[in-house]
């Protein structure tokens, strides 16, 4: 997994990014902040898969840890509270926050 772009700890954020189609980042979470917490290998793009493209590069798969309160401005739990979610590298950003 030396080819993947980012290591665990890494500050990232889900791309703001609205293509027409199927895309497998969940809407909520583009422009929110995380941090990645584990590397899960390398998979066929699914977004190219979904239109039959076989042969496109393999993507990282990241599980990235966000905190609640940074997901939904208007979120009324513990302040420690965390949502964790499997994301591909294509939709992530480098960020310092």
């Amino acid at each position: 997994m030396s080819s993947a772009p980012f290591k665990c700890g890494d500050p990232v954020r889900v791309r703001r990014a609205f293509p027409p189609g199927h895309v497998r980042a969940p809407y909520f979470l583009r422009g929110s902040c995380g941090i990645i917490d584990e590397i899960l290998g390398s998979f066929g793009d699914p977004e190219k898969l979904a239109y039959g493209q076989r042969n496109a590069e393999p993507l990282s798969l990241y599980r990235v840890k966000f905190k609640q309160t940074d997901v939904w401005e208007d979120y009324q739990g513990p302040a420690g509270d965390t949502l964790i979610v499997d994301v591909y590298e294509n939709w992530l950003e480098a960020t310092d926050v």
